[in-house]
């Protein structure tokens, strides 16, 4: 087994500049980061939205790209997570157009995903027999032509789905890759997303195959919020063995941390990590 490439997502440090965010994941000896334009020296990066990006240039966000890069961070993904399921024409169009500007950055510098959530309703989030079906033929709307953007720019979307979203379990996530039968559709597995629905071997029977990379949190079973790693119910050792059998050498990204918290949080991955090759010796 190979070393667990740890990483933090940027926007965990959003009082640092991305330098000083960058110097702070080296000096714990993280490797990667999924970043997003959320800093100290950057405020582009909206959850669930959008913002005005006239203001960033391809110049500035290739200083970005290599202040982590200067201090040994790779950055295999660009975190947009826009809405993807819009009902207003206007506004679905504005954030499709949004995400491919991303491409755009991240084909640049070589960043190989831009990753997102299904999106949501603000106070209408989860599963609702009265527009499921409509939200999730939007969503493949969505991703079919994102997927012919990203395959015109070289890049891929990484997909994170989520129990209390319209793509709640790993078999729905693998339905709805075949149903979009695109190779530039990925699936960011956050297992703090699935938990409820799918238990650590399930994700990866079902997903392994299209997996991007991969988020660092926990939750409870019963939860709608996630913690961080060791603070839930998911069976670190084992989805860590899962891993190493099933998709070795892909970023392990943590999220959900702070600055007060991120190197006890290392260091309880590393502990389960430790824990998860026992099972193998």
């Amino acid at each position: 087994m190979s070393a667990l490439p740890l990483g933090i997502v940027s926007r965990s440090f959003p009082k640092l500049t991305h330098a000083q965010t960058a110097r702070l994941l080296a000096e714990a000896g993280a490797v990667c980061t999924e970043l997003c334009l959320l800093s100290a020296d950057t405020a582009y990066w909206v959850y669930n939205g959008r913002s005005d990006l006239s203001s960033l240039t391809g110049e500035a966000f290739a200083r970005i790209v290599n202040e982590y890069r200067a201090e040994g961070i790779d950055v295999p993904a660009l975190g947009v997570f826009t809405n993807l399921i819009a009902r207003d024409e206007d506004e679905h169009k504005a954030n499709v157009d949004y995400f491919e500007r991303h491409m755009e950055l991240a084909a640049q510098e070589g960043i190989q995903y831009v990753s997102t959530e299904c999106g949501f309703t603000p106070h209408e989030r989860g599963v609702n027999t009265d527009r499921y079906e409509q939200e999730f033929n939007t969503l493949k709307d969505s991703l079919s032509e994102l997927c012919e953007r990203a395959e015109r720019h070289g890049v891929s979307i990484a997909l994170e789905t989520c129990a209390i979203d319209i793509v709640p379990s790993a078999k729905r996530a693998r339905d709805l890759i075949r149903q979009i039968g695109s190779d530039r559709l990925r699936i960011l597995l956050d297992p703090a997303n699935l938990i409820a629905n799918s238990s650590e071997r399930d994700m990866f029977d079902y997903l392994a195959p299209h997996i991007a990379y991969f988020h660092g949190k926990d939750r409870k079973v019963n939860d709608v919020f996630g913690r961080v790693v060791g603070d839930g119910d998911i069976n670190w050792p084992l989805f860590l063995s899962l891993y190493h059998e099933r998709c070795e050498g892909l970023p392990f990204i943590l999220e959900y941390v702070n600055q007060d918290n991120y190197l006890e949080i290392l260091e309880r991955v590393r502990a389960f990590d430790g824990q998860a090759r026992l099972l193998h010796a």
